[in-house]
């Protein structure tokens, strides 16, 4: 029989679970204990926590947690929480394999900048959350450790890169989980999942300073049941950091903070398939279009309007600059005959195409790109917020690739079916992935909530009023649930 007390501990969110542990109304022994029972129970049928630690050890950290607590020291946000951290990050001491058989046996040797405030703010590290190989591709599958399956159907596809993290999270297997975006990583998997995904901007989560003197398409962020889950993850990951040069300095406590505000008035552009540009399945724009009915109700003014910029052109300019991206970060083992072999097909396209570039293609589809910004900063002094759905598609059979056709046009790439993301990434604005309900077969999307430049703490307030407004992930929970 499942024990009651285990499993209202995993009914916590976040916020819920950091004040019951500071509190002591719980130890960090039964929290672990409680999470790590719902693991063994659910991640078998999903798949989505890998490199998991063993009990003994994890149980013994929680005890020096509690420790801790019994000796009043100050504790961090975090304190207790067993947190799985997605394989493109390091974490000291645990594997980091980045999901490619080339790195199969690799153990980190330090923390990420991102982690060590993990690490610092209390998280007790259980392990990692599965992705596609290095993160390519919005399908999280690779040769080590497989594919992970849908909280909703285990079957069916989980998103990606970031799959793992939102199944966890979906199926209260971690309170909240750390993930990155380039192509809608930490927008696509929540709206597979039913939870909320935060694509910050720019420099807001600092990085290693290897992209940091010029702005990056990928960058770090946080899943959760709740945008206030997502805000206290954010106080702890966000802040200047010298090693990023470009880190934003604004203090991220105000993330963990109150999220109420007045929303009469505030003024919503629906994008929608941009005018037709972009395909989508049937019913899932439709039901991105109903959830809108959620933001009159709070107050908002929502009209259907759709700046003027060529969508297709948009696209090509994100391809060159995804190339050059990729190329550089694989060059060292596309040059190696041996690694090349090991590489996922989809990598080694992106490697070629981003060796072949051109100074003059790179320098075009920058320009392209500030275009675009300076489109969408003068489109939003009109509008407080844009929102426009998260997918393209419903959760699919995790068996295949990608999806070969959208709304009956075939995509030519292995990400073209995310394409409804890449006017977000290559804004370099906010969005917030918030859940939009379920198709006819019972599988969940999404929509974005994309804010201005800066704008993380916006988003998550309206995603705050929007999530009491339609409660849709404590309404309609996972089958196992």
């Amino acid at each position: 029989m499942q024990d009651e007390r285990q499993d209202g501990i995993t009914a916590l969110g976040a916020v819920d679970l950091a004040a019951a542990i500071r509190g002591r109304v719980v130890s960090c022994v039964e929290v672990m204990r409680a999470y790590l029972e719902r693991i063994h129970r659910l991640n078998p049928r999903v798949n989505a926590i890998v490199a998991l630690r063993d009990d003994a050890g994890l149980l013994l950290e929680a005890e020096a947690a509690d420790a801790a607590l019994a000796r009043g020291e100050i504790v961090g946000p975090l304190h207790g929480f067993p947190l799985a951290v997605k394989d493109l990050d390091a974490v000291r001491g645990l594997p980091f394999t980045q999901g490619s058989p080339i790195f199969a046996d690799r153990i980190a040797e330090t923390d990420t900048i991102m982690v060590s405030r993990l690490r610092a703010a209390g998280a007790i590290f259980i392990g990692k959350t599965n992705i596609p190989e290095f993160g390519l591709g919005s399908h999280s599958f690779n040769p080590v450790y497989g594919t992970t399956g849908n909280a909703y159907d285990p079957d069916k596809s989980a998103g990606g890169s970031s799959g793992g993290a939102a199944v966890a999270v979906a199926l209260r297997m971690q309170p909240v989980a750390d993930g990155s975006d380039h192509g809608g990583s930490l927008r696509n998997p929540p709206a597979f999942n039913n939870c909320y995904g935060l694509r910050p901007s720019w420099g807001r989560i600092p990085v290693e300073a290897k992209d940091v003197f010029s702005p990056g398409l990928s960058v770090l962020g946080a899943i959760g049941r709740t945008p206030a889950d997502i805000g206290l993850m954010l106080s702890v990951q966000a802040g200047y950091d010298p090693r990023c040069p470009n880190s934003i300095r604004q203090d991220p406590s105000a993330f963990a903070g109150p999220l109420a505000r007045d929303f009469s008035g505030t003024r919503i552009a629906w994008l929608g398939d941009f005018g037709g540009q972009i395909p989508f399945d049937p019913g899932v724009l439709e039901l991105g279009r109903a959830a809108l009915a959620t933001f009159t109700e709070i107050g908002c003014v929502v009209e259907e309007a759709v700046p003027r910029f060529d969508m297709e052109q948009l696209w090509r300019d994100w391809l060159v600059l995804r190339a050059l991206t990729v190329a550089a970060a694989l060059r060292p083992l596309y040059d190696e005959p041996g690694h090349r072999a090991q590489l996922k097909p989809e990598a080694v396209w992106e490697a070629e195409r981003g060796l072949a570039l051109s100074a003059d293609q790179v320098t075009a589809a920058l320009e392209g790109r500030t275009r675009w910004y300076e489109v969408l900063r003068r489109f939003m002094e009109r509008y407080d917020y844009l929102v426009m759905p998260s997918a393209q598609v419903f959760p699919f059979d995790k068996n295949l690739r990608w999806p070969e056709t959208v709304g009956g046009r075939l995509m030519d790439t292995y990400h073209r079916w995310m394409q409804t993301v890449i006017p977000v990434t290559m804004s370099g604005l906010p969005a917030l992935d918030v859940p939009a309900g379920f198709g006819d077969a019972g599988l969940p999307t999404g929509i974005q909530i994309v804010g201005r430049n800066h704008g993380e703490l916006a988003c998550l307030q309206l995603g705050a009023a929007y999530d009491a407004a339609s409660n849709w992930v404590r309404r309609w929970p996972t089958p196992t649930q």
